[in-house]
């Protein structure tokens, strides 16, 4: 499941991967809130956790990270992913060009970290 992250910083979504992430937690957590923030006019900031409790996508969460990022390749100012599971972190560094605003890969437990970097303007 996606779960909220509580204490983010003001325009800042913050999320965390916890179990069998699927396809509902896209269409029913993540894309809600990326709509709803967009609708302001601002560019996203993002933070994704995903840890030790998380176990997995299915095939139908994989589709929907792929065409929720397309989808709003222009919206993204920051995102910070904090994770220390390498193929997570290889597959953002490679594929992180194709965002229009900028990527930065964090360690597990530098989430208060991400957190202020997604918020800031450095």
């Amino acid at each position: 499941m996606i779960q909220l992250i509580e204490g983010a910083p003001e325009g800042v979504l913050a999320f965390e991967a916890v179990g069998e992430v699927d396809a509902e937690d896209y269409e029913d957590v993540l894309k809600p809130a990326i709509e709803e923030a967009l609708e302001g006019g601002n560019r996203l900031r993002f933070v994704f956790e995903i840890g030790s409790e998380f176990d997995r996508y299915t095939a139908g969460a994989d589709w929907h990270d792929m065409t929720l990022g397309f989808a709003h390749l222009t919206d993204w100012q920051r995102c910070a992913l904090v994770t220390d599971l390498d193929w997570v972190e290889h597959a953002a560094k490679a594929l992180g060009w194709l965002m229009g605003g900028r990527l930065r890969v964090f360690g597990i437990d530098e989430l208060k970290a991400a957190l202020e970097w997604a918020a800031s303007d450095e």
